[in-house]
């Protein structure tokens, strides 16, 4: 029997334990400040293994020394991160398997047709928040590594496996693992990718534009200066910013099918205190995304002279200029070149498995792969087993089967990326 079908059979083999362990997983539910219980079931099983492992609370005066932090708290008691290590015999090629472990909030778990931490299988799918974003994917991972160590297969390079915290509010968790010093060649990150290879994942900011106008009486309104209205004409030059970003991007490959690559939201748009006073004061607050190969120097540099050429439209802004603050989630973009070895492996090993060619795309959302990228010099690829449509949604599932396929792909890679050692069996 040749490698591939050992790792196949293997996988088939031990099917019903890792869609137990996934369940487990997804009871617990695992949002900002509440993963200690599912981290500490990760933890148990990388040691059960033989896995060298190290769990820890990220430090916040540590944290706080990168630029790349995103400061919504300052204290993670009870949120650990966990890393397991299988050591590689040859200091050979290194990859870091990073996967999060927080989830969203289920919302109205009314609207929920099976318990949102139930981790319920129908029809092939596995139900429950996080089960797409990104505890599959996470499993997948897992299962691969297992895999590898269930042969007796030894490897020249290691293998480091994250489970992190904090990737949906701001990427504290990954951010704290390079800081501490793990480091790899590679990253692979099995956020829901539907199975397809994104070799570049875009950044975001989150931002808040001021503009000011001149309070007065709405029946004498023309006495006074609408921030709504003057607000109105950022808003058209911030859409303007956003035709004249994508243009480049639409001529990319990996963005082809993509109306928008890299959008920008704008989610709130507040202004005036009383409906018969003129608003003196408008707010626009929005999500900016930031460019595969671009950093967030330079995008916010873009924006904020986009905001200063205003008063070549409307010499109301010469005096009154709009301004910006940026604040919440701003995330790095990521990614790896296009010829990087690892990403040619994993097409190889897709086409192994699946016999066809998969799809090379660019990730129209951020990931923590931008740190890994730019935080931790590691170049970074999303291919993961989830459903992009269901993150974040009700009814969020994994389809079983992407899972393990996605699992049998990714221990084909690592095996040939970090090399079976001499001494294997």
């Amino acid at each position: 029997m040749d490698l591939h079908e050992r790792i196949k059979e293997n996988i088939k083999n031990h099917q019903d334990e890792y869609i137990a362990f996934l369940q487990k997983i997804v009871k617990e539910p695992s949002t900002t400040g509440n993963e200690l219980a599912a981290q500490t079931l990760m933890a148990d099983r990388l040691k059960e293994k033989g896995l060298e492992v190290d769990v820890w609370i990220p430090d916040y005066d540590e944290l706080i020394k990168s630029k790349f932090f995103n400061p919504l708290r300052d204290n993670y008691e009870g949120s650990p991160n966990v890393v397991g290590i299988l050591k590689g015999t040859e200091n050979g090629r290194s990859v870091i398997l990073n996967g999060h472990i927080d989830v969203v909030p289920a919302g109205d778990e009314k609207k929920w047709t099976y318990d949102p931490y139930s981790g319920d299988v129908v029809d092939g799918k596995l139900y429950g928040r996080g089960t797409t974003d990104m505890k599959g994917g996470n499993i997948a991972t897992l299962i691969a590594l297992e895999t590898i160590i269930n042969l007796g297969i030894q490897l020249k390079g290691d293998v480091v496996y994250e489970s992190v915290i904090e990737e949906e509010t701001g990427g504290a968790g990954t951010l704290a693992a390079i800081q501490r010093g793990y480091k790899a060649d590679v990253a692979i990150i099995p956020e829901p990718s539907e199975m397809r290879i994104f070799p570049k994942q875009q950044g975001s900011l989150w931002f808040e534009v001021t503009v000011t106008g001149v309070s007065a009486h709405g029946g004498t309104r023309y006495e006074g200066v609408s921030a709504l209205e003057k607000g109105w004409t950022v808003f058209e030059e911030i859409m303007n910013l956003e035709e004249k970003r994508n243009e480049p991007l639409r001529k990319d490959p990996l963005y082809k099918d993509n109306p928008i690559p890299i959008p920008i939201n704008i989610g709130q748009f507040n202004g005036g205190y009383f409906p018969s006073a003129v608003a003196e004061k408008a707010t626009i607050q929005g999500r900016y995304g930031v460019a595969p190969g671009e950093t967030i120097e330079e995008a916010k540099e873009e924006f904020i002279k986009m905001l200063d050429d205003l008063k070549h439209k409307d010499d109301w802004f010469e005096s009154h200029p709009a301004t910006v603050e940026w604040g919440g989630i701003h995330l790095p973009p990521g990614g790896c070149d296009l010829d990087h070895p690892m990403l040619n492996i994993l097409k190889e090993k897709y086409i192994e498995v699946e016999n066809e060619e998969p799809i090379i795309a660019g990730s129209t959302w951020g990931t923590d792969g931008g740190l890994l990228t730019q935080a931790g010099g590691i170049p970074s690829i999303v291919f993961g087993p989830g459903t992009t449509s269901m993150a974040h949604f009700t009814d969020e599932y994994v389809e079983l089967d992407k899972l393990f396929k996605t699992a049998e792909i990714i221990a084909l890679a690592i095996i040939d990326w970090c090399e079976i050692s001499a001494g294997s069996k």
